[in-house]
């Protein structure tokens, strides 16, 4: 004998991604990399956008290299682009998301390559609160001279 199972298939129309340039996010990359002399990073090729109707529950922000065979391909040097989920970052306090792109910047590695530095041994929350109490240190120290 043999049974039927019906699937319960429902079609849910979601928008599409969109992504805009985020020029807060750019601000506070040059004020980061400064601040804190990340001289391996080259400003000029960190761009920033915000995404909104991203489907991730937990994902705050993402950074994506312009890897080797791209680089080749399109004849461009390495670069990199820090995304913000606009539903998650848009929401944080100012100091979370200095840790946000302090986190996402901490991914490239010294030799800017267009690669990434992985979690494992060197991304973790204590790492990224250090390099935030340095990055407030030097501000302070900066308001004093004033």
């Amino acid at each position: 004998m043999y049974s039927i199972i019906w699937l319960d298939v429902r079609v849910v129309a979601s928008l599409p991604l969109e992504y805009l340039e985020a020029p807060d996010v750019k601000k506070l990359v040059d004020e980061i990399v400064d601040g804190l002399d990340l001289f391996h990073i080259v400003p000029q090729f960190v761009y920033c956008y915000r995404s909104k109707g991203s489907k991730s529950r937990s994902t705050v922000a993402r950074i994506h290299g312009l890897g080797k065979i791209w680089q080749e391909a399109l004849v461009r040097p390495p670069a990199y682009v820090i995304e913000v989920i606009s539903e998650r970052y848009d929401r944080l306090s100012d100091e979370e998301k200095e840790k946000t792109v302090i986190h996402e910047l901490m991914h490239i590695p010294k030799g800017f390559s267009g690669g990434f530095r992985p979690h494992k041994g060197y991304i973790n929350r204590k790492h990224v609160e250090k390099l935030h109490r340095a990055l407030l240190k030097k501000r302070s120290l900066a308001d004093n001279e004033m």
